[in-house]
């Protein structure tokens, strides 16, 4: 199979849209919240772009110049008082008025509202979700799906039924496998992953009954399946009661975010192209994407949920030319009481701005070397 016909295989028109529909929301809410913010404080923002690149129309309102580019890859607003200030001689001088005039907290409000705008969309969508799907219960393993000549079928498990006991002792809500902790439910498999008599407790149609029977995990080295497919039980859920999930769901996912961006950084250091499923890039996004479209609505859900969760936390991270390096150089003026001269400021940005770019062309080259 060819380079092409391998990108072909993985998308699909309708991911290809809904890729670019998912992303041009996410960052457009972002620059919205960043513009809002300095409007707020009565900053003057010259333009707000939709895309980036040619801009194919522009119109002039409230004072600012909206636009709309050519590549649906992001966007970007101009806010008064950012950027250099260039003189008619050519040369370049430190803005003191519009957001350079800001104090340092005022700031930092309009550099923290695109990400916090991010994680305000994560949440909300995942209270919708869970508010209309249920919220997953840690606690209990629902089965899926049956294979056809498995053994669970013999032991007639059906899809439907929720596990919620095994060798007599109630699942917990997390415990830990191979060293990570993991909710409940997911500790069916370590359960499989060991010889001996097993023993689950079945809730099917509001009876419970018991599935006894003996268990060898591998045969001449090969590990052995139940023939089951399974995910956590879901329950139906209050508003209140889908909020708070969605909150302690995000305390939840932030440390795997973190790790997956360390373990990114870490690869890109030692330039290891070996995929690796926590990031992808931009064809690796759609594909996901591809494959939500043909699942259901809500799968495309999930995806917006965690596309809204890495945008916020990886402008987060304190690299200049990313909003968290932007605070940081914010703080360090405050702490030093005077803010970096527009050389060092600049010196840093530029060396920001070519990290991450050369990042992201580590990402896209990771992305596409699969398909060779």
């Amino acid at each position: 199979m060819s380079f092409i016909q391998g990108i072909a295989a993985a998308l699909t028109p309708l991911g290809l849209i809904w890729t670019i529909l998912i992303i041009g929301i996410a960052t457009f809410l972002h620059e919205l919240a960043h513009y809002a913010l300095a409007r707020w404080q009565g900053v003057a923002v010259k333009s707000f772009s939709i895309g980036m690149g040619p801009v194919l129309g522009r119109r002039a309102w409230r004072g600012t110049e909206w636009r709309l580019s050519l590549l649906p890859i992001g966007g970007y607003v101009e806010i008064d008082g950012m950027a250099p200030t260039e003189e008619p001689d050519g040369s370049y001088r430190q803005p003191t008025r519009g957001f350079a005039g800001l104090p340092a907290w005022g700031k930092v409000a309009v550099l923290l509202a695109g990400p916090l705008m991010n994680l305000l969309v994560a949440i909300v969508l995942m209270t919708v979700t869970f508010t209309s799907q249920g919220v997953p219960a840690p606690d209990r393993a629902r089965i899926e799906a049956v294979l056809p000549n498995s053994r669970a079928l013999a032991l007639g498990l059906q899809a439907g039924d929720v596990i919620t006991a095994i060798n007599g002792r109630d699942i917990p809500d997390s415990q830990t496998v191979d060293g990570s902790v993991v909710a409940g439910w997911e500790g069916v498999r370590a359960t499989l992953g060991q010889d001996g008599r097993k023993t689950l407790t079945v809730e099917r149609a509001g009876a419970v009954r018991e599935v006894a029977f003996d268990w060898t995990a591998r045969v001449n080295g090969v590990a052995q399946k139940l023939g089951i497919q399974y995910g956590p039980d879901v329950q139906a859920a209050s508003l209140p009661v889908a909020f708070a999930t969605s909150i302690r769901t995000t305390g939840e996912a932030v440390p795997q975010i973190l790790r997956a961006f360390g373990n990114l950084f870490g690869r890109f250091i030692t330039l290891d192209l070996s995929r690796d499923e926590n990031v992808s890039g931009p064809i690796g996004t759609a594909e996901i994407v591809s494959r939500a479209a043909a699942l259901s609505p809500w799968a495309l859900v999930q995806v917006a949920i965690l596309l809204n969760l890495s945008l916020a936390f990886f402008n987060l991270i304190p690299i200049p030319g990313l909003d968290g390096g932007r605070i940081l150089l914010v703080l360090i003026g405050a702490v030093r009481r005077r803010p970096l001269t527009l050389a060092q400021e600049q010196a840093i940005n530029v060396a920001g701005f070519a990290f991450v770019m050369l990042l992201m062309v580590f990402v896209v080259v990771r992305d596409v070397s699969r398909f060779f």
